[in-house]
């Protein structure tokens, strides 16, 4: 059995009753999370399904509630942004970070977002980094944090106030269009992917990022009366010997960026994930059928390419039309996506979870039971293996009980994210592990292993006489210390695997003691 010095505990995990086969579970304290009880499931290892919720922080749709909260009240709400996705077995959390050129974190290449402190280039006082409050609430609590990036937008018509001097828009006019409403980076201009790039590169450099994810704003959505205004661009391809027409030369100058953005990511976070999630049509008629905009000519996104290549790590296509749309039905979309997926990558369903609306709205909401059943449609799935919804502020306000009926049904029991074995990425190594038996619980201390990444979660399985149970743990780099309290206590001697889970769901090497 591995021991280590008690004394180095800090971070406790004390007994609570939570009823699950032969075990129960236990309860935080002594820590930032307040949480009644730690679900146990009844097998070697809990099942693997992505469960991610995406946090849109553009027009203040989930964080922060309105600009210019106080310090204090921008960490609350994040904490209780993360204590909901940690009480309902979600796994990760894909916060909006760069919505318009801009940055929800400190940074030197663009200035503080006007959606965090009402102006543009102010940053939050007292000061903090946010991204950093992020990043360490979403680990203590078990949950993957994913950078999501708007490439190209740099304005929006719910933007706040004037742009910075600092605003790319203000530095650089010349890569910047006014379409429709938005500032858009131009993507025929290599200096406007470079800046994307060079903030990607930033974001991965300074913080312990599981993941990279962009949405489906390309290109802008299109007003087909009004060109989006690249002719002078266009014309430097042209006049530098370049033979496309110009839509095949706007889905060549997203290829481009996609396939540099994957290289960056592989270059400095290896474990990290690259996702993308498009519009939910690739094209009309694909598969049979199927009526809607058309994103491959619309946005020049060739979301298909992408997948059938491997140049993202995870496709999760915006799938937000009832199970029974009659253009756009549900299912036969997610397969469609799934049969492209050549490379064994990821596909995961983006569902569109703020449909439901508040009691008071109009009957236009969706009923929670649509979710429901979109996720159980997914959840039979062996080639879709998880999901995301949109957005989190849908939770938040429970609406229609939504967040309740996925706590008692689909996300009733921890899921491991699916490990991605195609990237080259360290697993954690073997925990530390200490066991001391009292009368009727056992006194459980997990330490990481020195020198290798840390975990994000534990899985703990015991093996008594009546069958195996076991709990997930939030990992971290302290000292986790649990008192499990069995209903049947295992025999001396019986078996106990501990097993540290890495960033992406990537499975380390296991500890197995006796208790």
């Amino acid at each position: 059995m591995r021991t280590m010095d008690r004394r180095e505990a800090f971070k406790v995990l004390a007994g609570a009753p939570l009823t699950v086969g032969a075990l129960t579970s236990c309860a935080l304290t002594q820590r930032s999370v307040e949480r009644s009880g730690l679900p146990a499931f009844g097998s070697e290892s809990p099942p693997r399904q992505f469960r991610g919720v995406w946090v849109a922080t553009v027009d203040n749709i989930d964080w922060p509630s309105k600009p210019g909260l106080s310090t204090d009240q921008q960490r609350a709400e994040i904490d209780r942004i993360l204590d909901t996705a940690q009480r309902l077995e979600l796994n990760a959390v894909m916060l909006q970070v760069r919505p318009t050129c801009d940055a929800l974190y400190r940074s030197d290449i663009e200035p503080w977002s006007a959606f965090l402190t009402g102006r543009q280039g102010v940053g939050p006082n007292p000061d903090y980094d946010p991204l950093q409050h992020w990043v360490r609430g979403a680990h203590e609590r078990g949950l993957d944090l994913h950078a999501w990036v708007n490439p190209f937008r740099a304005r929006h018509p719910k933007s706040i106030g004037p742009d910075a001097a600092s605003h790319v828009s203000r530095l650089f006019p010349a890569s910047v269009r006014t379409y429709r409403g938005h500032l858009w980076l131009d993507p025929g201009s290599p200096s406007a992917r470079e800046l994307s790039l060079r903030v990607i590169d930033d974001l991965l450099s300074r913080y312990d990022l599981d993941g990279i994810h962009m949405d489906d704003y390309f290109y802008p959505y299109p007003d087909d009366k009004v060109p989006f205004p690249d002719d002078e661009t266009f014309a430097d391809y042209t006049r530098s010997g370049g033979k496309l027409d110009r839509d095949a030369w706007r889905r060549s100058n997203i290829d481009t960026f996609v396939r540099e953005t994957q290289a960056l990511i592989r270059r400095k976070s290896p474990h990290a994930l690259f996702t993308i999630s498009p519009f939910g049509i690739w094209r009309p008629n694909h598969p049979e059928g199927v009526k809607g905009f058309d994103s491959y000519a619309g946005l020049h996104a060739d979301a298909r390419m992408w997948l059938r290549e491997g140049w993202c790590d995870a496709m999760i296509p915006q799938l937000y039309w009832p199970v029974a749309s009659p253009s756009q039905p549900f299912e036969p979309l997610m397969n469609w996506w799934a049969d492209q997926n050549t490379r064994n990558r990821h596909v995961w369903a983006g569902l569109y979870l703020t449909r439901i609306l508040k009691r008071d709205d109009p009957a236009t909401s969706w009923e929670p039971a649509e979710i429901l059943d979109q996720i159980r449609i997914v959840s039979q799935s062996s080639r879709v293996t998880g999901f995301s919804l949109f957005s989190m502020i849908g939770l938040l306000e429970n609406r229609r009980t939504i967040a309740d009926l996925l706590a008692a049904g689909p996300l009733a029991g921890p899921a491991l994210v699916p490990e991605s074995p195609w990237l080259e990425a360290t697993p954690p190594g073997a925990p530390l592990v200490a066991v001391r038996r009292t009368p009727g619980q056992l006194e459980l201390s997990i330490s990481p292993a020195p020198g290798t990444p840390r975990p994000r979660r534990y899985v703990v399985a015991s093996k008594a006489d009546i069958g195996t149970a076991g709990w997930v743990l939030p990992g971290g780099d302290g000292v986790i210390r649990s008192t499990l309290r069995p209903r049947i206590m295992p025999g001396i001697g019986a078996e106990l695997v501990v097993t540290p889970i890495g960033a992406n769901g990537l499975t380390g090497t296991p500890t197995r003691t006796v208790s």
